[in-house]
């Protein structure tokens, strides 16, 4: 979905003027990672689904069709494939195999169960623009909600801040492992998103803290905050075309030292603010907007073109419908509920139809939850969305509503290339079914991840189960 583009200028530079290594670390990335991912896979065996159907997460619906994982990686679909040696043999006669399903709009861990105030991370309440706050500081990752969240299917999701704030700070993609640490659950390369709000939520908080509190103030200060991202981007550009120039100078064998000049360009002062925005400016971070009325998203769009950026998707985008073709034309994803609406007055005009729609109008259609319960049963949420759409005549289907699942999502996140469909070579992040997973009486039975066995419904060794859900010493004995 998002082209990730390293530094223009110094990437420009190191092509055309062979910037050296000590040049280019005196600059830099924006969407670098202080906090890498240190997630290794957990130990998977070769596993062969045998004659089961199949969504592919790519629009394609198979029967009686075997499903090779080895090596933590999808190898092979097909018919009467043969079972390499030790290979676990998974009958999957009537059952169904799909990608593992990835949520784009999760706040587990920074709203971790149980629900109390102390559990309360998701929002740095204190200004309007808190770019520089990133979820994975946030995230706890023993909340119970991730492995309920497993036991759905939900294999990746995207973390994010919420939505008080104009500017909410960055998202993180996490695999939905069990760790001691988020760093062990950060999805390894995944660029950050940021995260950004619409409408009534930040004019309702920030209006009665000396604003912005209304929808005019809200699109100033983003303009405000842009200009101010623009030219720090280009303070950045212009010292490494300037350090280039002086490195060239020093390494110019011909030139006597008293023409030489003795002192580096000064790098400009760092602003962590500042540097997700122009990561944002630079295609390294995707821009994830929580926007629900047509007119401010086409207006979003607008902003997006006067300051050359991308806008990754619109979060519930409750009117959608109304400028899919926008969304289409502009390389966006609506990120959306099934039938919530109606519950504020921006959510006011919502249909049920809203999915189906944008994905018919051949925008990038994608069910997210934004609900530590809603995550648990997101092929459900899909199938709603599916069956108003089919009501209305619109005819997708199954295995191209599966899309809005996994590899639209995939592709959002900018980890298409490694997840999000059952493709040759991608990663084993699978979900056996026990039934038809569009059917509300239909569980995830197994669920992998790097092909690991990371939730079983039959095997309590692989149900996780968190320490409060046990309750305290004491409790329930008798008095």
């Amino acid at each position: 979905m998002i082209k990730k583009l390293a530094l223009a200028g110094v990437m420009a530079l190191a092509c055309s003027t062979a910037l050296t290594q000590t040049a280019q670390a005196q600059m830099v990335t924006y969407g670098e990672d202080a906090f890498p991912s240190t997630y290794t896979p957990m130990p998977s065996q070769t596993i062969l689904v045998r004659g089961a159907n199949v969504f592919d997460g790519l629009g394609g619906e198979m029967t009686n069709t075997d499903v090779l994982l080895q090596d933590g990686k999808i190898a092979a679909l097909g018919e009467n494939l043969e079972a390499p040696d030790g290979a676990l043999i998974i009958d999957g006669s009537g059952k169904w195999v799909t990608p593992g399903i990835i949520d784009v709009h999760s706040h587990l861990g920074v709203y971790a169960s149980p629900g109390v105030r102390a559990h309360s991370d998701g929002n740095e309440v204190t200004s309007p623009n808190t770019a520089e706050v990133s979820s994975e500081h946030g995230v706890w990752p023993h909340d119970p909600g991730f492995n309920r969240a497993r036991a759905g299917g939900v294999t990746a999701m995207l973390i994010l801040p919420g939505s008080a704030n104009l500017f909410g700070g960055r998202g993180t993609v996490l695999k939905n492992v069990a760790s001691r640490t988020v760093q062990g659950m950060k999805f390894p390369d995944a660029p950050y998103g940021l995260k950004m709000a619409c409408g009534e939520n930040p004019k309702r908080v920030y209006g009665q803290k000396g604003g912005p509190g209304s929808r005019m103030g809200n699109f100033a200060h983003y303009r405000k905050s842009w200009i101010k991202a623009t030219a720090y981007k280009k303070s950045w550009d212009d010292y490494a075309v300037d350090y280039a120039k002086w490195e060239g100078k020093q390494n110019d064998d011909a030139k006597d030292d008293d023409d030489k000049e003795s002192k580096a360009p000064k790098a400009p002062k760092r602003d962590l603010q500042l540097e997700t925005m122009t990561g944002v400016l630079n295609g390294e971070i995707i821009l994830n907007m929580h926007c629900y009325r047509a007119d401010e998203m086409a207006q979003v769009i607008d902003m997006s073109k006067e300051f050359g950026y991308q806008v990754g998707a619109f979060h519930h985008g409750i009117e959608a419908y109304k400028i899919a073709d926008l969304l289409r034309e502009n390389n966006t994803c609506a990120a959306l509920w099934a039938d919530w609406g109606g519950f504020k007055m921006e959510a006011y005009d919502s249909i049920r139809e809203n999915i189906p729609l944008v994905h018919n109008a051949g925008a990038c259609a994608i069910v997210h939850s934004d609900s530590q319960s809603g995550i648990q049963r997101l092929n459900h949420e899909a199938a709603k969305a599916l069956a108003d759409g089919n009501k209305a005549g619109l005819n997708i289907s199954q295995g191209a509503a599966w899309t809005w699942l996994s590899s639209n999502p995939a592709k959002l996140l900018g980890i298409g290339d490694k997840t999000g469909a059952l493709k040759p070579g991608l990663n084993a992040d699978v979900v056996v079914w026990d039934g038809n997973p569009f059917s509300v009486y239909s569980r995830a039975q197994t669920v992998f991840v790097d092909g690991a066995r990371v939730y079983d419904r039959q095997d309590k060794a692989y149900q996780a189960v968190a320490d409060f859900e046990l309750g305290q010493p004491g409790e329930g004995d008798e008095k």
